[in-house]
């Protein structure tokens, strides 16, 4: 069986996307030994050298990896090798320019950037197949090799293509999904608009048409494309784990919702043996820890609550933006332990050195184009030695207080075409509720809607538009058994085939929230809605309402003004041993806090009112001991209690009572005991 950490590693993964490819071979030299300063343990090679390893059909030169594997292996410093099949060279698509992916509107993209792959094409799986073959022989022993890094970053940016290809794959993944034509023809809803198939051969992709196509059809194409890519990254690994056995193989994943969503993580992170990902922040006026809190946590949650790696993040400003900010002095070291402290295994970075050519040159480096006597290398540095101080944390796992359900098909389904209201922003509603469960200083795992539930006092459901059956049946048994459940409007409507569920919405969970919608209302741009309870004017929302109908669910909100005055607008329903609550109109985060504190009371949580806000607390533990992680995201110094008393391993003092954590700062404490 493969590792499920890199070979050989025996400190955190500290280092970058290293292309020495990019650089003359004398500056190798001097990159290994800058590398060494800096305390790098591992860097990530050969991800876009396609054309340099196979500059003709079944021409290789592989001399001057050999050379750079030697190199970084007489260092000490582990290698994660790339199999460069996210950038198949320009020869390979002169061969085969059908190998390109072609748009919904029949447009095929040309060569000259990256990751323009048709994923259905014969010509690139033999080729991809080819050259993993090849460097899985000669480098599948290398004493250098930690693990294999397979593509990278599918699903961007394309991952679905409509070519005719994939037209005859798709047919192919219906005949093994549904089985036949008639079984299509019912999880589609055909009859609707007479798209009504005698048979499989009769299907395209939901190519371009007229208006909106059948929202069956474009769900279950999603589908197809991300088993697609899925498919072409278990070749490869299959591949190396039969040439290179017991070395782990992975490809960089993009779990953040601001970054990828046409991947479904869930069913990826079944087939890699290490989950790693690559997290860049977004500049658009949210708060970025938080995001990057959230991403984390997500991460954590597709491994299965398993250690994971961040395989690349920024050193400072990135630059595919509108507008690409520097990160502030320690904002660095911060992002960085903010990802170890939920759960990864150390702090990666795109990339090693800043390129001179090419469409990032402007992206940030651990080495900038200044060299080391720059602000960025200090603190790379800086960062270096602080995680090797953080060595005895590996294999430790991050405990989470409650549980976020997410799904990205249910994503998908939602945003397909004509919904209530465009407004309704599945992603909003996640960030949202966890940017009030984070200021309520609540670590979160992320669940699938099928997933065991028993260990979480409180489960949240932000955005479920879709749910299947047997999802609504396992948090009608969570709260039977005692758990607090907390829903957000439009969720467990439809089925996995975009089906309204029968009866009244929300279908799925009408049981379980003692209630039924009788009539969504959404609202329009900027209209607003006050609410009203027991202590008098409550919040306001925006976007949606519902006529909401108690069966069983006590009123706690009321409407007070809008169409569904004097109706329900958060309601709370006893199920069973526990409580369900329910939300049906928009409210934002400090709104929800008041919803989500009476939810955590009922689930027994107790509040953290002693922890300034912006100011992250979260524990990893395990066999080597428990850590508590404090990180101060805010300009003033702050006081974090310890329950326990420990040594602070980033300074070497001992700590009790309160811990002081300066501004900015991180502080992390192996606990005693």
């Amino acid at each position: 069986m493969p590792e499920t950490t890199p070979q050989g590693l025996t400190r955190l993964a500290f280092g970058g996307d290293y292309n020495p490819e990019q650089w003359p071979e004398d500056v190798w030299e001097e990159d290994v030994r800058l590398m060494r300063e800096a305390g790098v343990t591992m860097v990530s090679v050969g991800i876009f050298s396609w054309a340099l390893l196979e500059p003709a059909p079944g021409e290789y030169d592989f001399g001057w990896l050999d050379r750079v594997l030697d190199l970084l292996h007489g260092s000490g410093i582990r290698v994660d090798l790339g199999t460069p099949t996210v950038a198949p060279p320009a020869w390979f698509y002169r061969a085969h320019p059908e190998a390109l992916p072609v748009t919904a509107e029949g447009v095929r993209h040309e060569f000259g950037s990256r990751g323009a792959i048709c994923h259905s094409n014969a010509d690139y799986r033999a080729a991809a197949a080819s050259i993993t073959t090849r460097l899985a022989e000669r480098y599948g022993d290398h004493p250098s090799l930690a693990m294999w890094h397979v593509h990278n970053e599918y699903g961007v940016p394309v991952s679905a293509c409509y070519c005719d290809s994939c037209a005859a794959h798709f047919r192919r993944w219906l005949a093994r999904t549904h089985g036949t034509v008639e079984a299509v023809n019912a999880a589609w809803g055909t009859a609707f608009w007479g798209q009504h198939y005698t048979g499989l051969d009769q299907i395209n992709p939901p190519r371009a048409t007229p208006t909106v196509v059948n929202p069956g059809q474009a769900l279950d194409y999603r589908r197809f494309a991300d088993a697609t890519m899925r498919e072409n990254f278990t070749a490869e690994r299959d591949i190396l784990h039969r040439l290179s056995p017991g070395v782990p193989v992975t490809t960089n994943f993009m779990t953040a919702l601001s970054q990828c969503d046409s991947v479904d993580y869930w069913a990826w992170g079944r087939e890699v043996d290490i989950v790693t990902n690559d997290h860049y922040l977004i500049t658009d006026g949210r708060r970025t820890h938080v995001n990057l809190a959230m991403a984390a946590d997500l991460t954590r949650s597709v491994a299965g609550g398993a250690p994971w790696l961040l395989l690349e993040h920024s050193t400072s400003g990135v630059n595919w933006q509108p507008r690409n900010p520097a990160k502030a002095p320690g904002q660095m070291a911060r992002n960085s332990l903010a990802h170890v402290a939920r759960g990864s295994e150390g702090a990666m970075f795109f990339q090693w050195r800043q390129s001179r050519h090419g469409a990032e040159k402007f992206h940030s480096a651990m080495l900038p184009h200044g060299g080391t006597d720059t602000r960025v290398w200090r603190e790379v540095v800086e960062l270096g030695a602080a995680l090797d101080s953080l060595s005895t944390v590996r294999g430790t796992r991050t405990c989470a207080d409650a549980a976020v359900l997410w799904d990205w098909q249910s994503w998908w389904a939602q945003n397909l075409d004509w919904r209530p209201s465009e407004d309704h922003d599945p992603r909003e509603r996640a960030d949202t509720f966890y940017e009030a469960l984070y200021d309520r200083h609540l670590t979160v795992d992320f669940a699938h809607p099928e997933a065991d539930l028993s260990r979480y006092p409180l489960v949240v459901v932000p955005a479920l538009y879709l749910m299947t059956k047997a999802a609504g049946q396992r948090l009608t048994a969570y709260a039977e058994r005692g758990g607090t459940l907390v829903v957000s409007y439009f969720s467990g409507i439809v089925d996995e085939h975009d089906a309204v569920h029968e009866g009244a919405c929300p279908g799925a969970l009408r049981e379980v929230l003692g209630l039924t919608v009788e009539e969504f209302a959404p609202l329009l741009q900027g209209e607003r809605v006050r609410l009203t309870g027991p202590g008098g004017a409550g919040p306001s929302g925006d976007v949606w309402t519902e006529f909401v109908v108690p069966h069983g669910a006590e009123t706690v909100w009321t409407y007070a003004d809008g169409l569904a005055a004097g109706r329900p607008a958060v309601t709370r329903h006893r199920h069973g041993e526990g409580t369900a609550w329910y939300v049906s109109t928009r409210l934002d985060a400090r709104a929800l806090d008041t919803v989500l504190g009476a939810a955590a009371e009922d689930a027994g949580i107790a509040p953290r009112a002693d922890l300034p806000r912006d100011v992250e607390v979260v524990r990893r533990s395990g066999e080597r001991g428990e850590y508590l992680f404090a990180i101060n995201h805010t300009a003033a110094d702050a006081k974090v209690p310890l329950e326990t008393s420990g040594t602070e391993l980033l300074t070497g003092e001992r700590a009790a009572g309160r811990l002081a954590v300066p501004a900015g700062a991180v502080r992390v404490v192996r606990l005693d005991g």
